[in-house]
């Protein structure tokens, strides 16, 4: 299924139903009085978020959502049938805006959270309603009044934990395969990954976290270049970077300087982040460099272009390197996940006991 993470439609509550007007009328009952019954108030559209979907595809194909009107009353102060609600599933996650000003009118976080959007009208009165001493014999009946309408764009961003982040083909489909049991598609060339991918990542029987593979960004990112703001807004709600750095471009470029691809291709990244939205420099982050089984032979080489990144992140973080950062992994053979994993597990625990 293609992944859609934007939609635009237009939803409409039901019309309340008529009022009625009716005279009583039975044989022996002198002087039947009015008897019109109320019109049944129209149905009301309802979001409601669920884990069970992943996308707005969905929307793809129907975008006007109504729901039911109300009937019209009937004679012997009979009311009419309310019009049914419209339930729409959207997936936990979803931004709903206003299509004209862009005004965020819910955010939906929580399973289950609902929202009403549209509220029905009310059904009309019937003419008995209006009977009064002296006025007995009204001959009218209020019409049903209509149901709101909006026209709203919504608008997917994935929640997760931690959200891997890093240029094409660094192995970020690779360590999510790794470390839980989602299968991303994985090849040996740039934009592999064309949607996010979500794992769920199980440490025993209490320590889960959900990781998100984000798409490939590249310099430019921010005004749209390469997959560009497309999967940006998906990192926003993580609560943990984990910035995945290739370590196969330590042996290109100038050999005297092994880790300047590394540190700069590490700066690109942050740069567009800053640029697509400032606050995303501000998250925690822990920096990991893949493909260790291509140093085996050339550990001086690596120490060389480690050193170097780890001045990098003080001076462009504002953050000295935490623990062992940059971390040595390697997705192929497995060499220091688990490390990896423990160092993200005590992290999101450190950020969630500080929002408490």
């Amino acid at each position: 299924m293609r992944f859609i993470d934007e939609a635009s439609i237009s939803i409409s509550g039901g019309h309340g139903g008529p009022g009625c007007v009716s005279f009583r009328r039975e044989t022996f009952v002198p002087r039947g009085g009015p008897d019109g019954g109320d019109g049944g108030a129209g149905g009301d559209v309802i979001f409601t978020a669920t884990a069970q979907l992943s996308t707005l595809h969905d929307f793809r194909y129907k975008r006007i959502y109504k729901a039911g009107s109300g009937e019209h009353g009937s004679g012997a102060n009979k009311a009419g049938k309310d019009g049914a609600d419209i339930n729409i599933r959207v997936p936990l996650g979803t931004l709903i805006k206003d299509a004209e000003t862009g005004e965020v009118l819910v955010d939906f976080t929580e399973e289950g959270q609902t929202w009403v959007a549209c509220e029905g009208g009310r059904g009309g009165k019937g003419n008995a309603h209006f009977t009064t001493s002296t006025f007995q014999a009204p001959k009218f009946a209020q019409p049903g009044e209509e149901g709101q309408d909006k026209k709203i764009k919504l608008e997917l961003k994935l929640i997760a934990d931690v959200g891997i982040i890093g240029f094409p083909n660094a192995g970020k489909s690779t360590l999510i395969s790794r470390v839980s049991a989602a299968k991303p598609k994985i090849a040996d060339y740039p934009f592999t990954t064309l949607t996010p991918n979500l794992g769920v990542v199980a440490m025993g029987d209490e320590d889960v976290f959900v990781v998100a593979d984000i798409p490939g960004l590249v310099e430019g990112a921010h005004t749209g270049k390469g997959l560009g703001i497309q999967f940006l807004k998906h990192i926003e709600r993580t609560r943990l970077f984990v910035h995945l750095l290739d370590g196969a471009s330590i042996f290109e470029g100038d050999s005297d300087k092994p880790g300047e691809i590394l540190v700069s291709r590490y700066q690109t990244i942050r740069n567009e982040l800053g640029l697509f939205n400032e606050a995303l420099l501000h998250k925690p982050e822990i920096t990991v460099i893949n493909k260790a089984d291509l140093f085996e032979k050339d550990e001086q080489t690596f120490e060389k272009a480690r050193t170097m990144l780890r001045q990098s992140l003080n001076s462009t973080r504002g953050t000295p390197p935490v623990g062992k950062e940059p971390y040595l992994i390697s997705g192929v053979s497995g060499q220091g996940i688990q490390e990896l994993l423990s160092v993200i597990l005590l992290s999101l625990k450190e950020i969630k006991g500080q929002k408490r």
